[in-house]
């Protein structure tokens, strides 16, 4: 019997945050393929009022976006009681180690270079959510 449990598929969820339609769409019809629930969110404040409504169990933050980008974002997540162990990773097309440093800074836990792969996002979420 409990190797029947283990078998069952349990859909993660997983908030995208980005300002580009096109990122937040090629994550989402990605992830969505795998099986996965897949939230979006335009920007920090959308992500913030998601993210307390859905309660996704990682959550993938785009670096540069207007009003709160993703430092600001994650500080945000990661100072809060109730999402703290939650996943964060950043997602960048600089991938300076200046950037990763400061990421790591505010609390993420990885940090992806677009353009990402599918195996990227794939492997990030089998590592921090399993």
């Amino acid at each position: 019997m409990a190797e029947s449990m283990e078998e069952e598929v349990h859909s993660v969820k997983v908030l995208v945050i980005d300002d580009s339609k096109t990122i937040r769409r090629s994550a989402e019809s990605l992830l969505s393929k795998e099986g996965y629930e897949v939230i979006t969110a335009v920007d920090g404040f959308d992500a913030l009022a998601k993210i307390a409504d859905s309660r996704p169990e990682i959550i993938f933050i785009d670096v540069m976006m207007p009003r709160l980008d993703g430092y600001q974002t994650c500080a945000l997540i990661k100072n809060n009681s109730e999402f703290k162990t939650t996943p964060v990773v950043m997602l960048s097309s600089k991938d300076g180690l200046f950037d990763k440093a400061k990421g790591r800074i505010v609390g993420s836990d990885e940090y992806i270079t677009k353009p990402f792969s599918r195996d990227e996002l794939l492997g990030t979420i089998k590592t921090l959510c399993h």
